[in-house]
């Protein structure tokens, strides 16, 4: 191996680990300081949530963020959703998932029976949960509504009108919900 072989092995090791304690940084909660300064970065540099901030959604918005560690085999699946905040008023509130992962993702909406905690719903054996009782979902690419998922590096978004109450948040595609992808919204 020349020098100049051995320099680049080098570098590209230095890159491989410096991008696995970013993930495990990211796995552990050691994210940016808020989820929002993602969203700031994006909007600056002219990505897909750019384009829907210059809609002006109605409504409270609420940015939700999905995250993969590469997809299933990497890091034991393991995934998450993230969002802005825990708590908003009731009345019209737009939920905005930016897909900060490797794989397409979804944000489907559904209400939480009292006394039932997040990540307590039963999983088929397709890997999905109930959403019979859903109230929308964005899973369409830079677009509102239900869609094939939201492409990697990409937003979509769903506006409602909710009620007070408890909420799960969850990316209903096969094998996410079990792998860590929900999150609680709670209306007030």
């Amino acid at each position: 191996m020349t020098a100049r072989e051995r320099g680049w092995t080098v570098a590209a090791l230095v890159a491989a680990v410096a991008a696995l304690v970013v993930s495990f940084a990211w796995a552990l909660g050691g994210g940016p300081a808020s989820p929002l300064s993602m969203h700031d970065a994006r909007v600056t540099s002219g990505g897909s949530a750019a384009r829907i901030a210059d809609d002006a959604p109605p409504g409270t918005v609420v940015d939700v963020y999905a995250m993969d560690m590469g997809g299933r085999g990497m890091m034991g699946g393991r995934m998450m959703l993230r969002s802005s905040t825990t708590h908003v008023d009731a009345g019209t509130v737009t939920l905005r998932l930016v897909n900060e992962g490797t794989v397409d993702h979804e944000l489907v909406v559904l209400p939480l029976a009292d006394g039932a905690s997040v990540g307590q719903r039963s999983v088929s054996a397709e890997g999905t949960v109930d959403e019979s009782d859903s109230l929308g979902e964005a899973s369409a690419t830079d677009a509102a509504g239900a869609g094939d998922g939201i492409a990697p590096g990409a937003s979509g978004w769903v506006t409602l009108d909710l009620a007070p109450g408890r909420y799960e948040l969850v990316c209903n595609i096969e094998g996410h919900y079990a792998a860590g992808m929900r999150a609680l919204l709670v209306v007030d």
